[in-house]
């Protein structure tokens, strides 16, 4: 029987190690527009967002959005979107990437009161669609598929 990681490598499979916060939310390093940053991998995302401070940092270009957040126990929140970005995830990569920018202070303060530290962004279901995402909760690990 082949593991896991082996045959998702012969199907063009990356790996990316993932980590479980104290949370229990696995944190995942990507990179958008070439700028390093952490994240929070949520499976119940829709899209791939960015905290509203973080924009000029990820050199963003953002503009108004008729789109309203909501999660974590806030709603109806105003939101940017920013398209045309390059996000980067191990050695998958994705050009011309929509993310909704969004206030990420509740998901912080949520993450901080646990001791963990806090977040520039959330990697959605919209990335994981395109990676072909495959999570390994037992060796902590997302696999996306580069080829």
């Amino acid at each position: 029987m082949k593991s896991l990681k082996k045959f998702l490598k012969f199907k063009g499979y990356e790996s990316v190690p993932l980590t479980l916060t104290e949370t229990n939310h696995f944190e995942i390093p990507a990179r958008i527009n070439g700028v390093q940053g952490r994240f929070i991998l949520d499976t119940g995302a829709s899209n791939t967002c960015v905290d509203m401070d973080k924009v000029e940092f990820f050199k963003m270009v953002s503009k108004t959005s008729n789109i309203k957040a909501a999660g974590a126990g806030a709603t109806e929140m105003e939101t940017l979107i920013s398209n045309k970005n390059r996000i980067q995830i191990g050695n998958w990569s994705k050009k011309k990437q929509k993310v909704v920018v969004f206030d990420l202070v509740h998901v912080n303060q949520a993450l901080t009161s646990h001791n963990t530290l806090p977040v520039d962004g959330i990697i959605g279901a919209d990335i994981l669609r395109k990676g072909k995402a495959v999570i390994d909760y037992d060796k902590q690990c997302l696999y996306l598929r580069t080829k």
